[in-house]
């Protein structure tokens, strides 16, 4: 018998999962070999609010030289995504407690093996040790002294058991270790989603994943489960979108238990030759950062119970092969409650709290002759919060220079 769903149509029915790629991330791989490629640069930045959150507002230059690599290799049965860059920032006039050269280095790696049509092993690989927070991967938001460590691995068996119905099941495990107390966390999970291709260019899924994040010092272990239902739509060969909703069941230890409405969508789309937009949007419990202190009796406290939404955008756009505009923003409101007093201090009340970040980033990107690009970018973050010196603006200007080969 003829089979209804086209050849090319297989990877959308058997496009995995998203985690280990950020939230911008639609399932998608790369579609060609590309040879190894290195790129050195280096940028000088103003910063006007080096350490936001973290006593006085001061500002300094800094210079952040780096060198990068990227390697794919594409062949019938095995798709090689590999990626590095390894950098630093150094600041001339460092604020007290604050390291004058921090790391800001990430690299990863991407396999897909395909056994056969039905049956494929994928695993997404990345890790970082860097100053600055990256929005788009759903772990960070407030801003840290000194460099964390970051890392993720997300393995997982697709199988195509008809012409229509297809599974992903896998597991992941995240970490991240801090130089401040009580915020490391390591997450395992395990999921399985069913993928039923609807039509040529929609796919409809259920997912079931099971969370345990592990916390530090007085932050809480925790249980979460997701029941999800959504879809996987194709709009042209260039534009995809993924949308998923459902509930989370959220469980800590020793502390109060919730329920949350829990939704995700990501859309990518090159609109034309000259103009590209990606965007997501992730609303739920998060265990990150739930040790704070309570601004109104200084005391520490374990929040339960953290929402966050995060909606970030992104876009470029080429005015001709020569310069590029691009930029974005991220936004992200959390609220805090179910808060609980932590020991030697004496149970109470704790009042429910609320702080909102909103970064912004705007740039040009000329290519200076064959070889060289030259770059300068403004970015603005603004955070308001409920908590002690949280509230903080912060500008930053950067102007940069690199070469491949």
């Amino acid at each position: 018998m003829k089979s209804y769903i086209p050849t090319g149509l297989i990877g959308l029915l058997l496009a995995g999962s998203a985690a280990a790629q950020g939230l911008y991330y639609v399932g998608s791989e790369a579609k060609e070999s590309i040879p190894l490629k290195w790129i050195v640069g280096a940028s000088v930045t103003y910063d006007d609010n080096v350490s936001p959150g973290f006593g006085s507002k001061e500002s300094s230059f800094g210079i952040s030289p780096y060198v990068g690599l990227s390697f794919v290799s594409i062949t019938p049965q095995t798709t090689w995504d590999v990626y590095a860059r390894l950098g630093l920032v150094y600041y001339f006039d460092a604020p007290d407690g604050m390291d004058d050269v921090n790391s800001e280095s990430r690299a990863g790696f991407n396999v897909t093996h395909r056994f056969n049509e039905r049956l494929r092993f994928t695993s997404r690989n990345f890790i970082a040790y860097e100053l600055e927070p990256d929005y788009s991967y759903g772990y960070a938001s407030s801003r840290q002294t000194n460099a964390y460590f970051y890392w993720q691995t997300d393995n997982s068996v697709g199988y195509r058991w008809t012409e229509r119905l297809a599974t992903y099941t896998g597991f992941s495990l995240t970490g991240a270790n801090y130089d401040v107390a009580n915020n490391d966390r390591f997450t395992w999970e395990l999921y399985n989603q069913f993928r039923y291709q609807l039509t040529p260019q929609t796919v409809l899924t259920t997912d079931y994943r099971y969370a345990h994040t592990t916390g530090d010092g007085e932050s809480s272990d925790a249980d979460d489960q997701y029941i999800l239902l959504g879809a996987e739509h194709r709009f042209s060969p260039n534009t995809i979108g993924i949308i998923r909703g459902g509930i989370q069941l959220h469980e800590v230890d020793g502390g109060d238990s919730a329920n949350s409405p829990y939704f995700e969508l990501a859309l990518n789309s090159q609109v034309n030759q000259q103009f590209s937009v990606r965007a997501f949007t992730r609303y739920g419990i998060e265990n990150y950062d739930t040790v704070r202190t309570d601004p109104s009796n200084s005391f520490l406290v374990q929040f339960d119970d953290r929402r966050t939404l995060r909606f970030g955008l992104s876009s470029e756009y080429a005015f001709s092969p020569v310069l590029s505009l691009f930029g974005g923003v991220d936004y992200i409101p959390s609220d805090f409650q179910q808060g609980q007093v932590l020991p030697p201090n004496v149970p109470g009340p704790v009042g429910d709290y609320s702080e909102d970040l909103v970064n912004t980033y705007i740039g040009l990107s000329m290519k200076i002759n064959d070889a060289i690009t030259g770059t300068v970018s403004y970015n603005y973050t603004h955070q308001d919060s409920d908590f002690a010196g949280e509230t903080y603006n912060r500008n930053r200007i950067s102007i940069g220079v690199s070469t491949e080969f």
